[in-house]
């Protein structure tokens, strides 16, 4: 009998412990925190889309989309601003695109980590991520506004830009190419092929997904900069024939029906959805493409 205890003892469930149960206190805690945090984030996101949508989708058409603005943006269309906006971020992609790649190439591939100017220019990147964007406007007129005479201008704005999502960009090429396991390197190397071979054809390709979510999140920060083309594009709404003329961005043209025009709300959000929409194109697009880039390249090998 004291066997059969002793046995019915050994498989029953063990007691547990206080600190089991604290554990587990504690993992649900942190899950209900966790999906506190995920619905917050989704629920005003979508307060923020509702009311954009409901408010706007009473002012969109395509007169909307094709005409000028009248009487200071109170009534028309917006085709002048849409042009003036892609004329903006198509400058600051062009400029720093480029440069992004090739700092972060440079900084990865052909740069010791523990040297002294793979850490300062590290430095500078952080500082850069971290300056407010008025700052950068403060800066792109008074540098290229002024001292390179470009005035108040799509290419002005379009420099100034640049330099504020050039430490996005090159981050966001660096993480890309870091995630590239060390194998691909030593294997091109193995097979007699040179660094740039091994770099245009595996390095790239594979660091592709980091350097599209870099460029998704320029261009998000780019078409909705608002404060830096204030000091450098302008405020002119008609439409631009060279980019040296001023030109308003989108953004702009939003704050200044919301702050500066009497009656010009429903045009703010009208313009808004248009932005939204936009990004959601454009996030789109990139995505589609890049998809494909790197199949054509990789042979649909991930």
């Amino acid at each position: 009998m004291g066997r059969g205890l002793l046995v019915g003892a050994s498989v029953g469930d063990p007691p547990k412990s206080p600190f089991k149960r604290g554990t587990l206190s504690r993992d649900r805690l942190a899950a209900g925190l966790i999906w506190f945090a995920v619905v917050g984030v989704a629920a005003a996101l979508c307060w923020m889309l509702w009311d954009v949508v409901g408010q706007g989708m009473g002012v969109l058409s395509w007169e909307f989309l094709t005409g000028s603005p009248i009487d200071a943006g109170r009534a028309g269309g917006i085709a002048p601003i849409l042009v003036s906006t892609g004329l903006i971020v198509g400058v600051c992609l062009a400029v720093s695109v480029p440069l992004a790649l090739g700092t972060a190439i440079l900084l990865v591939e052909f740069s010791g980590p523990q040297s002294r100017w793979h850490r300062w220019v590290q430095l500078s990147l952080d500082m850069l991520a971290g300056v407010p964007s008025i700052v950068f406007g403060l800066f792109g007129n008074a540098c290229f506004s002024k001292l390179f005479g470009l005035g108040f201008s799509i290419l002005a704005g379009g420099l100034t830009l640049a330099c504020m999502v050039l430490p996005i960009l090159i981050r966001s090429t660096q993480v890309g190419l870091r995630a590239v396991p060390e194998d691909y390197r030593r294997s091109g190397a193995a097979l007699g092929l040179s660094r740039l071979a091994v770099l245009r054809r595996v390095l790239l390709p594979m660091a592709l997904p980091g350097i599209v979510a870099g460029l998704l999140l320029g261009i998000g920060r780019a078409i909705a900069e608002t404060a830096a083309l204030i000091f450098t594009s302008g405020y002119v709404d008609r439409l631009p024939s060279s980019l040296l003329d001023s030109g308003r961005a989108i953004s702009v043209h939003i704050f200044d029906l919301a702050m500066n025009i009497p009656g010009g709300e429903s045009m703010a959000y009208g313009s808004a959805l248009v932005l939204v929409l936009a990004l959601v194109g454009i996030n789109t697009l990139v995505s589609l493409l890049a998809d494909w880039w790197r199949r054509v390249w990789l042979g649909g090998v991930s």
